[in-house]
């Protein structure tokens, strides 16, 4: 048995739970100890787990597949359990990230909501705390994936940026001066469910005409399926390729038929891309950053994609000609994003238990001089 899994057998009942103070972002994240600490990115389907340094490199990445939604929490608990112990065997881990895709609570203890797990009002933190004996982070993915691209990635240098993620639904995230900026209950960045269309297509929040519903995944796939059950000629491209099968139309297969130059694919990538644009727009009249990161897996497509959402946002863009406009740029960081972003959040709170690890430290080293003499 390592020493480390010493540590978490022995120390789990007065394991330090630390708390993140939000305010202290910019500078903490400065100074923070440049130690490994380990990443979680938590979705749907997969569970992504790495090591990552004080430079956003990654040193291990472990994939698992997110165990039913119908199981319990403690279940998806225990396979974050059994990454992190797998790769603290081969590193020294001081903190752990989560990045769950659902609604954490202002305090990051709680997940109050995760759409594709049976996480509600789940004290994730402190049961991860108290069974890894490191402190843990907890914040919502989107957030995470934004503070790496404004740590290392496409928002470097940037004080005002906010990052779209563009996946089977959309989410976001606002950094401002180098802070997140969650809100009062912590669920701020939800623009997927600004409503753009009164009275559109019903969104699974229960409401309809919400943005993500005309600019993401599911909306491109919608769109493609609906052509071709419709038996469009536009669509006899991709139905060939399915052999027929409509349900076997994909995102990914969309985008690699668009950059082929499918005439059907490319139209529906600048339909999404055009969305996109609209609600960049109403976002820049409400906040007004000086950049936005779009990232997720549809931003695969680049400028199939980005093109037509910069023209739809010059377009829609309030008072056009007579204010700067913010740049939009893809994600530079990829699919590990959330996860590089939680391990960086998780080096903030990883100085205490360093102290921590040496006021034990020290106190062992006085007991032993003490029974010498």
């Amino acid at each position: 048995m390592s020493m480390y899994r010493e540590r978490v057998h022995r120390g789990s009942a007065t394991a330090t739970v630390l708390r993140t103070v939000g305010t202290r972002e910019r500078r903490s994240h400065l100074t923070a100890p440049r130690v490994p600490t380990v990443g979680i990115d938590i979705g749907g389907t997969k569970v992504m787990a790495g090591v990552v340094d004080a430079d956003g490199n990654i040193l291990e990445k472990l994939r698992t597949e997110t165990p039913d939604k119908s199981k319990s929490p403690k279940v998806v608990e225990d396979t974050i359990v059994e990454l992190v112990l797998d790769l603290s065997d081969r590193h020294d881990v001081h903190a752990v990230g989560i990045g769950a895709a659902g609604w954490v609570d202002a305090d990051r203890n709680r997940v109050l909501f995760a759409p594709h797990l049976s996480w509600r009002n789940e004290p994730l933190r402190d049961r991860l705390a108290g069974r890894l004996a490191v402190p843990v982070m907890v914040d919502n993915d989107a957030n995470t994936a934004a503070w790496a691209e404004w740590r290392f990635g496409a928002g470097r240098g940037e004080d005002h940026l906010v990052m779209i993620t563009l996946g089977t639904g959309i989410g976001g995230a606002i950094l401002e001066d180098g802070q997140v900026k969650r809100g009062k209950f912590g669920v701020a960045g939800e623009f997927g469910h600004m409503q753009v269309v009164p009275g559109g297509h019903r969104c699974p929040c229960g409401n309809r005409g919400c943005w993500e519903q005309y600019s993401s995944g599911n909306a491109l796939v919608r769109e493609a399926r609906e052509l071709a059950a419709a038996e469009s000629p536009v669509a006899y491209g991709i139905m060939d390729r399915v052999g027929g099968n409509v349900k076997e139309i994909t995102g990914p297969l969309i985008t690699e038929l668009a950059r082929s130059g499918d005439a059907m694919c490319v139209e529906l990538l600048q339909d999404i891309g055009q969305w996109l644009g609209v609600g960049i727009a109403n976002l820049a009249a409400a906040l007004d950053p000086s950049c936005f990161v779009i990232g997720g897996g549809v931003s695969a497509a680049d400028d199939l994609l980005i093109g037509p959402a910069r023209d739809a946002f010059r377009r829609h863009l309030t008072g056009r000609g007579y204010r700067p406009e913010a740049r939009i740029v893809k994600a530079q960081l990829g699919p590990e994003a959330g996860m590089v972003g939680a391990a960086d959040l998780a080096r903030l709170v990883a100085r205490r238990f360093r102290r921590a690890n040496r006021r034990r430290v020290e106190r062992y080293e006085r007991y032993a001089r003490a029974g010498r003499g």
